[in-house]
Formats: structure tokens, C-alpha cells, sequence
């Protein structure tokens, strides 16, 4: 890990733009701020690094976020020539469509930050911004997997990797990204750790009841097909599937429902959809495999037999290898409780 040479005083901007999520913003605002909320033990740690936080804008002064929360930005970005770290917080991508170009300055700016050596720092969408650098071009990198198509039209050249939570990229791991919304704790607990030491991190995340995601994020991904591709045969197949995937044999009856000799049907459907036919199909049939485990007590050997498997230790090998953790595991995370209604 990266540690700047000043440990006692560590200046970090959070970028707020109008998209900006405020729930993110102020959450690392919060934790940055929080070693006075720890008694005695904040005084002790708080000796080891302090982090100046400030608030940076395109312009200084009141912004609205995303939901309408106010913002104030004390200074325009601009006005800054260095800092440790910058954080570009989740915003919000509307119509789920990411549209480069609209913050030019900004992204000069922190091509700027990165060659003085800041460390560039990114929550959920917020990468959006941080690749249009073409810093990370040829780098790994994570975002919130509802996003991971938009980022994969926008930024071919950047590996994206949906299962890590938290992913440090770069010669000296200048970059880092956390994924879906809620791992900017993951991030957060990082740069305390750099900074501060692993005591600090650790009394932190006791405070705020912090967990690691050591699952990565492969658990929460949902499996979201193509569906924009243009074939209609394709297209005919995979609503066929959508409906049939627990059936013996599915990958040949699609085959024959979309008029298509097999072997050709293998190749144009992993063209198409980016996925070949029993890679698919097993992703189906997790993914209802998944909602079974959320919403009933069903046995898992009984999932396994609903969702198309004879053979359960098959199903929950393939199972763990999809979503990174056990059936029973993914169970214990994600099952809804009964509530009763009043």
C-alpha cells in the first residue's frame, strides 16, 4: 500500500457534482471525520494521521445532489493543485446510460491530481468519471454490476472485475474503486488502514458496525442477459429459455426453436449475448436457484431438482462457483424474514 510521507495531516476532496449520491458523499465526510466520536481511543489514533476533508465542487458554494440533499462544496476543484486523495462518490446514472464528456474540466483535473501523485479513489459509479481519465486503461477495475454494461461500451480497454468489492490497480495502487453502493465501507476501512494503521481501521469499523465484504461482490450480482442485440432468432431462443431453462435438454430444444442448426446456434448465441449456451443456462437457473433460497425454506438437494439438477453436489459446486459463496451461505445472507403485516 501507498503511505504519504506526512501521516500526521492527510488532505482528502470529495467531488460533488449535481449527480452526486449525498448518502455516499457524507458517509465518507462521517468516517473521515469520526476519530473525535471514539473517546479515548480516538485521541490515541487520531495522533497517528488526521484527514483534512474537504468538499470540492465545479463551483464553491451550495449544489444539489442527486435526491435534492444540498451539498456545500467550500471550493471550486479548480482551486486545487494538490492533495493525498481524492474520492469521486457514487452518482447517479440516469436511464442506466453513462454519457462521457459532460465533466471535461474535472477530468482534466484529476489527470492533474494523478500526475502530482494524488491517490484517485472511486465509490459505485463513480469510476464512470475516474475512467474517462483513461487512466485506468489497462487496469482492473470494479463498479456496482447494473453499471458494468454501460462501462463496458464506454471503456473496453478497462478489465472489469464485478466479483471483487474492492479493487487497487496502478504501478503504486494509486487507483482504487469499491463496487456496489454499500462497499465504500471496503474503501473507506482501506484508506484508514494506509493512513492511519490497521487499529484505527479496525476501531472505526467496530463504531460503525462496519463489516468487510470478504465474499466480494459475485453474491449480489444478478444475472441481466443481453437482450439489445439485434437477432430476432436469438431473441426467440433466450425468451424460450427465460421460461424452460429447468427442462432436460434445453440448450437443443433452443437450438430447434430458433431455427438454427445447433453448432451454428452455439457460436451466434455467444456472439449475441456475450455468454455460450450452458454458461447460460446455468446462470438461469442460479439465478432462481438464488430466489428460492431468498424467499422459501425449500431444502437446497430440493432447489437443486427444481431449478434442473438431478444431481445436487453438482449444483451446489456450480452454485459457489457463480456466486462465490455456499448455497446455505447465500441463504444466511439473503433470506427475507417473515414480517408480519399490520
Amino acid at each position: 500500500m501507498p503511505v504519504k510521507a506526512d501521516r500526521k495531516s492527510v488532505r482528502v476532496c470529495l467531488v460533488a457534482i449535481p449527480e452526486v449520491m449525498a448518502s455516499t458523499l457524507m458517509g465518507f465526510y462521517d468516517v473521515l471525520n469520526s476519530f473525535s466520536l471514539l473517546g479515548t481511543d480516538g485521541d490515541r489514533l487520531s495522533a497517528q494521521a488526521h484527514f483534512r476533508v474537504e468538499i470540492v465542487a465545479p463551483a464553491a458554494g451550495l449544489l444539489a445532489s442527486a435526491s435534492g440533499v444540498p451539498v456545500e462544496a467550500t471550493r471550486s476543484f479548480e482551486q486545487i493543485d494538490s492533495a493525498d486523495v481524492i474520492i469521486l462518490p457514487s452518482i447517479m446514472v440516469q436511464g442506466g446510460e453513462w454519457q462521457q464528456g459532460k465533466y471535461p474540466a474535472l477530468v482534466k483535473w484529476l489527470g492533474k491530481m494523478h500526475a502530482a501523485g494524488a491517490q484517485l479513489c472511486s465509490a459505485c459509479s463513480g469510476v464512470l468519471l475516474l475512467a474517462e481519465t483513461g487512466l485506468l486503461d489497462g487496469q482492473d477495475a470494479t463498479v456496482h454490476w447494473m453499471y458494468a454494461p454501460t462501462f463496458r461500451r464506454n471503456f473496453p480497454s478497462v478489465r472489469l472485475r464485478l466479483e471483487r468489492a474492492l479493487v487497487a490497480a496502478g504501478k503504486r495502487h494509486e487507483f482504487l474503486m469499491s463496487g456496489a453502493s454499500s462497499s465504500w465501507h471496503d474503501l473507506i476501512l482501506y484508506l484508514i488502514a494506509q493512513h492511519a494503521g490497521p487499529t484505527a481501521a479496525h476501531a472505526v469499523a467496530k463504531f460503525f458496525a462496519f463489516q468487510w465484504h470478504a465474499d466480494g461482490l459475485s453474491p449480489y450480482v444478478v444475472f441481466e442477459p443481453a437482450t439489445d442485440h439485434g437477432d430476432a432468432a436469438i431473441d426467440k431462443a433466450q425468451s424460450w429459455l427465460a421460461r424452460h431453462f429447468s427442462v432436460a435438454n434445453p440448450i437443443e430444444q433452443a437450438a430447434r426453436i430458433s431455427g438454427i442448426p445447433e453448432r451454428s446456434f452455439k457460436r451466434r448465441f455467444k456472439s449475441a449475448t456475450g455468454h455460450a449456451p450452458i454458461d447460460y443456462v446455468q446462470r438461469l437457473r442460479v439465478e432462481e436457484a438464488k430466489r428460492r433460497l431468498e424467499r422459501t425454506r425449500a431444502p437446497v438437494d430440493e432447489i437443486s431438482w427444481k431449478v434442473g439438477y438431478e444431481d445436487p453436489a453438482f449444483f451446489r459446486r456450480l452454485f459457489k462457483r457463480i456466486t462465490g459463496v455456499t448455497a446455505g451461505a447465500y441463504r444466511r445472507k439473503f433470506h427475507i424474514p417473515e414480517v408480519e403485516t399490520l
